[in-house]
């Protein structure tokens, strides 16, 4: 699995799962932040550019990050935050080993699988693709993602290189995805659920399912933005917000453990 990495002196781990059709990228600025204090891993998730294999199933993706973290991590990291597709295949391996991260945050999942939406996609992106690398086409699908502007020629090239077979595996993938009921026994210390108001009924809809069925959970609309805009546009109040979620939880799990 190819990855990016930051702050390779520190011990502690964070692992970002970027959103479907977008690459590392996704989360450059908090990475470049949070490696001051901790370990970053940006996975290039399969079937996008710069990945070493095809896109398969969530399922297996998350079983590549799972089997990452034992070769590499011990089997546990201090983190895993994901947004979108990034975000199915966290709550695949939250599902899969309830002790593999500290803390986890989930950003605009969608767990309400469409069996209509995975039935038009083949053919809508079929016959579209090759409007991919026209640049008028891919500004306007810019547009519609509400992405900062100086993210667009990343975009662009990150798009370009990635197969029609590997688009319409993730893209489908991700409109079939359903929850794992396994989820329910993660024993993450503080799991964020967070969705932009502006997002889709579904996305807000899994949003709230989550937060009733994950432990430990907190749900944050955050008001006035769409999807993926907190960690892409946001990457600031994203950072200090996960900094200061990391810091108050070290802290109480220090006052529990220290003797009067």
């Amino acid at each position: 699995m190819n990855i990016k990495e930051f702050g390779t002196q520190n011990s502690q781990t964070i692992i970002f799962l970027h959103g479907g059709g977008l690459s590392w990228w996704n989360y450059r600025e908090e990475a470049l932040s949070l490696s001051k204090h901790y370990h970053i891993v940006i996975p290039l998730l399969d079937g996008h550019a710069g990945c070493d294999a095809d896109f398969k199933s969530i399922s297996e993706n998350a079983d590549r990050i799972i089997s990452f973290i034992y070769r590499n991590c011990n089997g546990n990291v201090l983190l895993i935050a994901g947004l979108s597709l990034g975000a199915q295949i966290l709550t695949d391996i939250l599902s899969k080993h309830e002790n593999i991260c500290q803390y986890a945050v989930i950003e605009s999942a969608c767990i309400i699988p469409s069996k209509i939406t995975s039935f038009l996609l083949e053919p809508s992106v079929s016959s579209s693709f090759f409007l991919i690398k026209k640049k008028w086409f891919a500004k306007m699908q810019f547009r519609y993602l509400h992405l900062k502007n100086e993210l667009f020629d990343d975009y662009y090239k990150d798009t370009c290189l990635i197969s029609k077979e590997n688009m319409i595996r993730f893209l489908k993938s991700s409109t079939e995805y359903k929850l794992s009921e396994n989820i329910k026994n993660c024993r993450c210390q503080k799991i964020r659920i967070i969705a932009g108001s502006k997002e889709a009924l579904k996305i807000l809809k899994s949003a709230r399912l989550l937060n009733k069925i994950l432990p430990n959970s907190t749900l944050e609309i955050k008001d006035g933005l769409y999807h993926g805009e907190y960690s892409i546009n946001k990457p600031e109040l994203y950072s200090e917000e996960l900094l200061d979620m990391l810091a108050l939880f070290e802290a109480d799990n220090k006052d529990r453990f220290e003797l009067p």
